[in-house]
């Protein structure tokens, strides 16, 4: 389900443990609360690992760093993991200047960053179905 101002967040796979997230467009005040709701739900459901497809994501500023700051330590508290994969040049620069990258997991792709988990808590990757990636798609 879209974000009125663009922020696009969508189930690609997940497992019994995982899920796997593709964030696309601008992840700023305009989309935190309804990244911060969607986020919440997926964690109240059980899910103990994230990995946040970030290829997508064309914007974060402050606003969108809290949410994923906040998100890791919720996971974190859960004993669980938020891992990044697919960042873009842009908000990897962010992520480098803030020190934020030395807390954060941040993979080249999801394969890498699935690959950095217990197999027993992976998803199937690539996932056997196509994905919607939002309305008529």
């Amino acid at each position: 389900m879209p974000h009125a101002d663009g922020l696009l967040v969508n189930m690609v796979a997940d497992c019994s443990a995982c899920a796997v997230i593709r964030v696309s467009g601008a992840l700023d005040h305009t989309g935190e609360q309804y990244f911060r709701t969607t986020m919440g739900g997926h964690v109240d459901a059980g899910y103990r690992y994230v990995v946040l497809d970030c290829a997508a994501l064309v914007y974060c500023n402050s606003r969108g760093l809290n949410c994923l700051l906040g998100l890791h330590w919720l996971l974190s508290r859960r004993r669980g993991r938020l891992l990044l994969a697919g960042v873009g040049r842009r908000v990897l620069w962010m992520l480098e200047q803030t020190g934020s990258k030395e807390v954060l997991a941040v993979f080249p792709t999801v394969t890498r960053a699935l690959a950095s988990l217990p197999v027993h808590h992976r998803p199937t990757w690539p996932p056997p179905h196509p994905v919607s990636t939002g309305p008529g798609a």
